[in-house]
């Protein structure tokens, strides 16, 4: 496949490191955005962050396997790659990587990581077991792969770049994890890739699911306790029976325990709306 002009594609892991070694003792140095790619806007908002602050950007398309549980949409996840790098076209100077489950998971592969805290058991952890292994194993490959680096991950998965946070700091890995705020459509919707699943009618009703954070929000400012911003929230949400709630918690913003007084608290949420799961956060 010939990529656009600007972007250095490999298809593979031979060659990572003679693309990466001449931007490694520039200003800046590397910046690294993990992908699965089907991108979108917010991709491309964190690739423009890595642009501002790296000589050059890495970008990963990669649909990791041991991310996703027995059931899940691993199978059908979307695969655009010709697309992705269409729209990554303009954005240069770019690496973008798009290795086989093969090159991150050869033959005898037999390690995994594992944040074993309670950091990665609740919400998204406790729906699907085994998940932020899968994230953790293959985030630390791709920041092992990169080297020092500054790596960019979207809000929208608020657990997720918690847990990714927590495994680089204790593994000492030399990267920077930069957190970037969620791109939403214009009607509130969290952008993901998995939008792409909802139908027409689903699409439309989507945005309940901001507007319930909106609700919860509100309701902390007025003054009810967080269980009961979170109980009114949830019931407007699920009201009609088009959604059905997995979560919506106030929780503090780092550990996702019980809020500590004069930390920074989060109000994340997770609903199934038909067959599509959608996660979204916001400050609190």
């Amino acid at each position: 496949m010939r990529p656009p002009r600007g972007i250095t594609l490999l298809q593979g892991l031979s060659g990572l490191e003679a693309s990466l070694a001449p931007w490694r003792s520039r200003r800046g140095g590397l910046g690294l955005v993990p992908t699965m790619g089907a991108l979108h806007a917010g991709h491309l908002s964190l690739v423009a962050q890595s642009r501002r602050r790296s000589a050059c950007t890495l970008v990963s398309i990669f649909v990791n396997p041991t991310q996703f549980g027995p059931g899940e949409d691993y199978g059908r996840y979307p695969r655009t790659l010709a697309a992705d790098l269409k729209l990554l076209s303009g954005q240069g100077p770019l690496i973008v990587l798009a290795p086989s489950a093969a090159d991150m998971y050869p033959a005898g592969h037999a390690t995994r990581v594992s944040v074993e805290s309670p950091l990665a058991q609740v919400l998204e952890g406790a729906h699907r077991p085994g998940h932020f292994a899968g994230v953790a194993t293959v985030v630390a490959k791709l920041l092992s792969l990169a080297g020092p680096c500054t790596a960019f991950f979207g809000e929208k998965d608020w657990q997720q770049l918690q847990v990714i946070r927590r495994m680089a700091q204790d593994l000492r890995l030399p990267a920077k994890i930069h957190g970037c705020p969620i791109i939403r459509e214009a009607d509130g919707l969290a952008m993901s890739s998995r939008n792409a699943y909802l139908s027409a009618g689903e699409r439309a009703l989507a945005p309940r699911l901001k507007a319930s954070l909106d609700l919860a929000l509100a309701r902390l400012k007025a003054g009810d306790s967080g269980a009961a911003a979170c109980r009114k929230a949830r019931a407007f949400l699920e009201r009609g029976g088009h959604f059905k709630a997995g979560y919506l918690v106030l929780a503090d913003a780092e550990t996702l325990q019980a809020p500590r007084k004069g930390k920074p608290r989060r109000l994340l949420a997770a609903a199934a709306l038909g067959k599509t799961r959608l996660i979204d956060n916001l400050a609190a």
